[in-house]
């Protein structure tokens, strides 16, 4: 790793040793056995400068213990039905694993609506996949494959992204903000897929804004991307919209069944999931139906020159659209005008 990052790793534990005892404990609850991980991945956020990764860690520690982000496991969003509904709109799942052991987390962006709950219900959902993923699934991958597992690939289907996707810009920035701070360097590579016009306009504006390091891990492959993703994972663990050509991520895609639909909570891994935070309220007093409130926190500077870049690239696409429509409009017009006088 290198002389000057193994020091920056030292410097870093012995800050960490002065903490308070309650951060000490959700710290473990963190790491789960790897601490030296998370020093660097916080670390590798902060461009390896130790007192900001110290901070960014200490925040990110106070922040779990003031959101009770420990007992996230035992809220299951009830009843089952109403997590059915989350799960419909807010298109995520765990599809498999790569050949190096690495989850591989599926996200149907173009698809996910998030108008079927609540946005508090929307970020409960997605830390709990976020605390389940870093408690149980990467600990048993580092298990089976017997060297620290502690980053995951993503695979992004931009397959039915429309302009309207701009209503979700907000939601998408509190999430991302979360991940940022919280979460930081948890994806090994971001796999773009079955991209449409309006995401390589997009991109193209927002490639420029994006951390080098950012932009590294990005890769948008051609098409659904099998061939490419075939190199680092079985067949196996393609994520269902991968597995063939037009496929896509739809909500209501059955191409291969409920069950090879790494969304929907018939899914074994939703089930799984599902199941484990139940089991985990058990021994609790009985289960009132309402969200887990979150702090949201604000985004940096950069993400949110990022987001109003987004959102005002989409407006562009939109007057564009509009103008496009009006000329198209227009030349019918003439056309039938022309036709009658004819």
């Amino acid at each position: 790793m290198g002389i000057a990052n193994d020091d920056a790793i030292k410097q870093f534990e012995i800050l960490m040793e002065g903490v308070d005892e309650s951060l000490k404990n959700t710290f473990q609850n963190m790491h789960q056995g790897y601490p030296t991980e998370t020093y660097v991945r916080f670390l590798r956020a902060r461009d390896w400068n130790v007192e900001k990764a110290h901070k960014m860690l200490v925040d990110s520690l106070n922040w779990r213990v003031q959101n009770e982000i420990d007992n996230i496991l035992t809220k299951p969003i009830v009843p089952a039905e109403l997590y059915r509904k989350v799960r419909d709109s807010q298109l995520v799942g765990l599809s498999g694993y790569s050949k190096e052991g690495l989850p591989v987390v599926a996200i149907g962006v173009g698809h996910s609506s998030y108008d079927k709950a609540s946005v508090n219900y929307y970020v409960q959902s997605h830390i709990q996949m976020n605390e389940y993923r870093d408690r149980v699934v990467m600990p048993l991958a580092s298990q089976r494959y017997e060297r620290p597992i502690s980053t995951c690939i993503k695979v992004l289907d931009m397959t039915g992204l429309k302009i309207s996707a701009l209503n979700q810009i907000k939601l998408l920035t509190v999430i991302t903000t979360i991940d940022d701070l919280n979460y930081p360097e948890k994806t090994d590579t971001y796999f773009i897929v079955n991209a449409p016009y309006i995401f390589s306009a997009c991109w193209k504006v927002v490639r420029p804004l994006l951390q080098e390091r950012t932009r590294k891990k990005i890769q948008v492959l051609q098409g659904c991307g099998k061939d490419e993703l075939l190199k680092i994972m079985d067949y196996a663990s393609l994520p269902h919209f991968c597995k063939r050509e037009g496929s896509g991520s739809s909500r209501h895609s059955r191409n291969n069944g409920m069950s090879d639909n790494c969304f929907s909570f018939d899914h074994p891994f939703h089930q799984e999931l599902y199941n484990f935070v139940r089991e985990q309220a058990a021994p609790r007093p009985p289960l009132k139906q309402g969200s887990f409130h979150v702090a949201f926190p604000e985004p940096d500077a950069d993400d949110a020159k990022i987001a109003k870049t987004i959102e005002t690239e989409f407006h562009r696409l939109e007057d564009q659209k509009d103008k496009n429509g009006l000329v198209r409009s227009l030349s019918k017009q003439i056309s039938d005008l022309d036709i009658k006088i004819n």
